[in-house]
């Protein structure tokens, strides 16, 4: 879970923001964010460019097609899907730690 999704949280539960606002701010965030991320791996020389360019364009497409599907969602539908895709990752993460957890203890 990264701070997009903690931003959102309280954008909507904290400021009274709409969930389509709040989702649309976190993107306007991401921007920037990404940019310099891609320029200081850029400058390490640690991205493969063939496969971001592949990711990057079919992240655009999933954006848009995302985009034009939240425009058409009731805010409180939207809301629902933004709490299920929250519990997956709290799940992910839950089983992620029991695993880690698990290994360490396997390795001592």
């Amino acid at each position: 879970m990264g701070g997009g999704t903690i931003l959102i949280l309280i954008l909507t539960l904290f400021g009274g923001v709409e969930q389509h606002v709040a989702q649309a701010t976190n993107l306007i965030f991401f921007i920037p964010t990404s940019i310099a991320a891609i320029w200081i791996n850029y400058k390490q020389k640690i991205i493969d460019i063939k496969l971001g360019l592949i990711i990057g364009g079919v992240g655009s497409i999933g954006a848009i097609i995302g985009a034009l599907v939240s425009n058409k969602l009731n805010t409180n539908v939207l809301r629902k899907c933004f709490g299920v895709f929250l519990g997956i990752i709290a799940i992910n993460e839950i089983y992620n730690i029991i695993k880690a957890n698990k290994k360490q203890k396997d390795n001592t």
